[in-house]
């Protein structure tokens, strides 16, 4: 099908490259400059079984906020050429992800209208503050055209409701982006998305 997509975006703060194929096996290879960020696409891309490749480099002497923001923005758009016409998949994506004594519940529609909600409290305490987090999620939503809510449902230790965030964002978006064998065009009665 060419599930795959190749973008990279530059600018004075940021120069991000992402690689995806949404038909994968899980292969990642990650460098952001931000290990944090590193290892929730390590866990968003094994999770997903998306092949993910991406690298960034940024202004993190400033802060974090441009290099995840941006990263979120490339990997949204990414996503959102990869799957193009959305014919055939399945739209819809949902995941209840525990992680010790954090869980999470995502709902995702590949709806062409990206939107990022989140529910519930990200506590501080990880190298991504929830602040970070959220971006990140409000940037790969609007630009990959995905419609995304994210509730934490309860969690105390940051790191972990963190990990949950992003294996649950890994089910959802897996299960949505599947091919469905029933369904030969869009999946909506607008006959478009």
């Amino acid at each position: 099908m060419g599930r795959s997509a190749d973008v990279q975006r530059k600018t004075k703060e940021t120069d991000v490259r992402c690689r995806i194929d949404l038909d994968g096996t899980g292969r990642v290879e990650v460098s952001t400059g931000v290990g944090f960020l590193d290892h929730m696409l390590e866990l968003l891309g094994r999770h997903g079984l998306l092949d993910l490749a991406v690298s960034a480099r940024g202004d993190t002497q400033v802060d974090l906020h441009h290099t995840v923001e941006d990263v979120g923005i490339v990997l949204g758009q990414a996503v959102q050429k990869a799957i193009g016409e959305r014919k055939g998949i399945r739209r819809f994506g949902f995941a209840s992800t525990p992680m010790d004594e954090a869980l999470v519940q995502v709902s995702l529609d590949c709806s062409g209208r990206g939107r990022a909600e989140t529910g519930g409290r990200i506590p501080k305490g990880a190298p991504l503050s929830p602040s970070l987090v959220e971006g990140f999620l409000s940037a790969f939503a609007q630009n990959a055209g995905l419609t995304l809510h994210v509730d934490v449902r309860r969690g105390r230790d940051a790191h972990h409701v963190i990990e949950a965030v992003f294996k649950g964002l890994a089910g959802a978006l897996r299960e949505a982006v599947a091919p469905d064998p029933r369904e030969g065009g869009v999946p909506s009665t607008k006959g478009a998305i």
